[in-house]
């Protein structure tokens, strides 16, 4: 049989199971049986959180590099190739590789149907396995008890914030949510969450396993101020852990926070200008992205963000009314239709002075006339696009180089911008957004 390319897997995957998402662990349980897959590193962190993970998952990874380490990240999802959700001390793991991954699983699951994100959950395991590492730093995609990303048992367990998103599938208030999120906890084993206020699911679960625990704001806190922040932890004995007068970061501090915390339990060397730098080296594409470019001979400011739930559009918000531009700001916008359009705008409705919406290239989009009307029920100027390309280009017609353009709402809506990026705008280097 002739061998399938990366395409033609990924096509293959998406009509292997008959849901897109099937909740449980089961069927993969017995697949990563049948291949052996247990331990996958002597070092094994997992990711979840209504918002943050990507980020805090990048601070990580970066942190144990910064030590020699070899570090395999799984994230999800890409915004432009399958191969960004599988990295290898930093670099994506290539087409064959991946390719072979699929092969190996194919051969193992026999007459057990998986879907696409089990399958290549699953894959990045195989890859794994096979690298030989010294840590794995493991990104949740969705909820975390029945998220195959949690077949496998974590050292260190991370829960960046508790949110509402997904209520079909993790309920409709922040008690169901955390209680999805805390069951990838493991009895014993330390547990840290970046939320202030987590809810009694957590601390129900942490009580239930006898985890120690370390909670912002108890354990480990940060202190922000307009041109350093401060950070304080401890070790798992206790003892005290402090970096003062660190450089403002692109990323949100708070995520750069917890990954210090987790760091500080692995019982790695604590030595500041390492760390430092590790997270100074940090980039997280699409998550407060800022880019320079020049379009029609005109320089522009852009600003990419996957935000596309209230938690944050609200964090965003905080991050625009930090550093106005001097001129206007121009967004342009869409969304998931099972997404709180109402609760993703009102945040950001009074820091954009002009709107552009279209549908995203995805059956699971929200209509744009639907975003015209939520927009205008609040009062600001709106044009829909027939695509997200077009939205942009009009935006980058009407700014000029003291204006900001913001594009949110959607990994969708970032992938196509980075896919206009690199057919039409000349990119120039950024200066952050340390804001």
């Amino acid at each position: 049989m002739t061998q399938r390319t990366l395409g033609e897997w990924l096509a293959y995957l998406e009509q292997l199971h008959p849901a897109a998402i099937d909740m449980g662990l089961d069927r993969c349980q017995q697949v990563l049986a049948r291949l052996g897959l247990g331990r996958l590193a002597p070092r094994v962190i997992t990711v979840t959180g209504t918002n943050g993970k990507g980020s805090t998952c990048a601070f990580v990874a970066s942190l144990l590099k910064a030590q020699g380490l070899k570090v395999g990240v799984y994230a999800s999802p890409h915004l432009l190739r399958y191969n960004e959700r599988v990295l290898i001390d930093g670099v994506e793991v290539d087409d064959a590789r991946l390719c072979e991954a699929f092969a190996a699983l194919e051969a193992a699951r026999g007459e057990i149907s998986l879907t696409y994100f089990e399958m290549g959950t699953l894959a990045a395991f195989w890859l794994f396995k096979q690298a030989a590492l010294d840590a794995v730093v493991l990104e949740v995609g969705l909820g975390g008890r029945l998220d195959a990303v949690n077949l496998i048992d974590a050292d260190l367990s991370l829960i960046t914030s508790v949110g509402l998103d997904h209520a079909d599938y993790l309920g409709n208030t922040r008690e169901s949510v955390g209680f999805e999120k805390a069951g990838i906890m493991r009895a014993g084993h330390p547990a840290l969450c970046g939320d202030l206020d987590p809810p009694h699911t957590v601390l129900d679960k942490v009580a239930e396993l006898d985890c120690p625990f370390f909670l912002r704001g108890d354990a480990y806190d940060l202190t922000i101020g307009d041109s350093q922040w401060q950070w304080r932890g401890r070790t798992l004995a206790g003892d005290a852990l402090v970096l003062d007068g660190l450089p403002l970061l692109d990323l949100p501090m708070e995520n750069a926070a917890l990954a210090l915390q987790a760091y500080g339990l692995t019982g790695l060397p604590w030595q500041r200008e390492q760390l430092v730098a590790a997270l100074l080296a940090t980039r997280v594409t699409g998550r407060l992205d800022r880019r320079q470019v020049t379009w029609k001979g005109k320089p522009l400011n852009l600003l990419l963000d996957v935000g596309h739930n209230p938690h944050a559009a609200e964090y965003l918000a905080r991050r625009l009314a930090a550093r106005p531009p001097a001129g206007k700001r121009l967004a342009v916008f869409g969304l998931l239709a099972d997404k709180d359009l109402d609760g993703v705008i009102a945040p950001l409705a009074s820091h954009v002075a002009q709107w552009a919406v279209a549908p995203l290239p995805t059956g699971r989009t929200r209509p744009a006339d639907e975003l015209v009307q939520a927009l205008a029920n609040l009062g600001a100027t709106v044009a829909s696009y027939a695509s997200v390309e077009q939205a942009l280009e009009a935006q980058c017609d009407l700014a000029t180089a003291d204006d900001e353009i913001l594009l949110f709402g959607s990994f969708y809506c970032v992938g196509e911008a980075l896919e206009w990026l690199a057919r039409h705008a000349t990119e120039e280097v950024a200066d952050g957004f340390a804001g």
